[in-house]
């Protein structure tokens, strides 16, 4: 068990990741003094990850995996052997900026009900945009699609400064992640079944439903890499999207409006297989149907986490949920940004 001196520890999942912490480590480590430990957690890598850490970074706390099974497990894992009052979740590809971890401590401390947040995530590889997998902070559409502020589907906005405010989200990436460690733990923490793409989403939702918030901090700023384990637009990463998002609904979403939606996600999950067949993309189409089929094939285990969270449901928080279809807003009605929509999520006290 290692206990935080600091009350927050910086838990940074790694799997061949050296040539991350030789560019990012440094400036993670350099920050520490503003109120945080930094712990290398090494996910079965099989280069000399674990060895670079400690010859080059004494002041860093290391952690070993023997059997890399995933993302969420190698987290699932990590923190039930670490002890603090908040966890920050730090995927090994990002780079940190001077003053990142303030606001985020600061949030967190002013508003008990804040079970999480996340910092602006920018494109470390074009560090005027917003990144894809968080951006300005994440959402869910009536229908149980995910999208940001900053990235709609395919649209990548460039920071102008229009997200600059502190607001309530439905989601928090899982990239860059500050959580109260006790109500990690309450919940279940990060669902090791999910093995990579949404964990976040489903702990975020788990949150949400026992009445917390969850927020985006803007004055906290993060670039990341992306797509340096699971590539964007790979069949694994599609193959992750549609199987774990019907998970999400099925362990999460309320039961009457799940008697509805979730065939009706099928159906759009069919026209999206046909669609991708008829243009040519037959190995995204099965794909889809590989998902579906793993998906169905397990459906009792979901159902038992369903139970499971269930017991847990205090008070739904439903701020963060976009009460129209984004789907019908972007691709029918253009609408390509955030603030297209013209609807507001609740700002942060």
């Amino acid at each position: 068990m290692i206990e935080c001196h600091k009350d927050t520890a910086v838990v940074i999942l790694s799997y061949n990741g050296t040539k991350w912490h030789e560019l990012f480590l440094p400036e993670i480590v350099a920050e520490a003094h503003t109120g945080y430990e930094v712990i290398v957690v090494d996910n079965a890598s099989t280069d000399d990850t674990l060895q670079y850490v400690q010859t080059n970074f004494p002041t860093v706390q290391t952690l070993q995996i023997q059997i890399n099974n995933g993302f969420a497990n190698g987290y699932y894992e990590a923190l039930k052997q670490i002890k603090a009052k908040y966890y920050v979740l730090l995927s090994a590809d990002f780079e940190v900026t001077e003053g990142w971890f303030p606001p985020l401590h600061q949030a967190m401390e002013r508003d008990e009900m804040l079970a999480a947040c996340q910092p602006k995530i920018r494109y470390w590889r074009n560090k005027e945009c917003f990144e894809y997998a968080g951006a300005g902070g994440g959402f869910m559409d009536k229908y149980g699609y995910m999208f940001c502020r900053g990235r709609v589907f395919f649209d990548i906005e460039k920071d102008d400064g229009q997200y600059n405010d502190n607001i309530e989200v439905f989601w928090a990436s899982g990239g860059c992640f500050m959580v109260r460690a006790d109500l990690y733990h309450k919940v279940g923490g990060l669902d090791n079944e999910l093995y990579a793409h949404m964990e976040e989403i489903d702990l975020c939702w788990r949150l949400k439903n026992t009445g917390y918030k969850i927020g985006y901090i803007a004055k906290s700023l993060v670039y990341h890499v992306g797509g340096s384990v699971i590539s964007y637009g790979s069949p694994q990463k599609l193959y992750y999207n549609f199987r774990n998002n019907l998970i999400l609904l099925v362990k999460n979403e309320k039961g009457a409006k799940l008697l509805w939606l979730f065939p009706f996600r099928l159906l759009l999950d069919g026209v999206a297989g046909a669609r991708l067949f008829f243009t040519g993309n037959f190995k995204q189409t099965f794909t889809i149907m590989k998902a579906h089929f793993h998906f169905y094939g397990s459906m009792g285990k979901w159902l038992g986490r369903r139970r499971e969270n269930k017991k847990l449901i205090v008070r739904r928080n439903e701020a963060g949920i976009y009460p129209r279809s984004i789907v019908w807003d972007y691709f029918l009605l253009r609408r390509k940004k955030f603030t297209d929509l013209g609807w507001t999520p609740p700002k942060l006290d």
